[in-house]
């Protein structure tokens, strides 16, 4: 099947769920000093790279939306801060499930803001073993992940390992 600009466009929604259910794992069940763990001098916490992630997924939808602005945010608490990180997921899928044509090339989207933000995922992920919290490994090839499932409640792991 050739790729179209809606295949395209579903694709980036199932990086966004893959996003979700990562980034779930990865800030679910953290130890509350977690938030501000310093791996090395001038290193963000994960708080400010979960911001970070935060801001990325509002400039997508400013940028999807063609109004291409950036804001730095100062990090909220741990939990207010995973409350914005599923929030911004879910109205960025929003606009790409719309109809509403996209100001920039979903390429743009991906090569940009989202492959920033999984790497700012697998951040957080080994920031937690260097912390003491590691999370199980898993198979992630047989993960249920779903397009538009973008919130906290994700399916539960279907392979883990140590």
């Amino acid at each position: 099947m050739p790729d179209t600009p809606d295949t395209a466009r579903h694709m980036l929604r199932h990086a966004v769920a893959t996003l979700a259910y990562r980034g779930g794992k990865a800030v679910r069940d953290v130890p509350a000093e977690f938030a501000a763990f310093v791996s090395s001098t001038g290193a963000r916490t994960p708080v400010q790279i979960l911001a970070h992630v935060g801001d990325l997924f509002d400039w997508a939808l400013a940028i999807a939306e063609g109004r291409p602005t950036w804001h730095d945010s100062a990090p909220l608490p741990w939990e207010q801060e995973v409350d914005r990180f599923f929030a911004a997921l879910t109205r960025f899928d929003a606009c790409l499930a719309s109809a509403e044509p996209l100001a920039v090339p979903v390429e743009k989207l991906f090569q940009g803001p989202i492959a920033d933000a999984l790497t700012h995922v697998g951040q957080l992920a080994m920031l937690r073993r260097m912390a003491g919290a590691p999370m199980r490994g898993e198979n992630y090839f047989v993960a249920d992940i779903e397009v538009g499932r973008v919130g906290p409640d994700q399916a539960p792991p279907r392979r883990l390992f140590d």
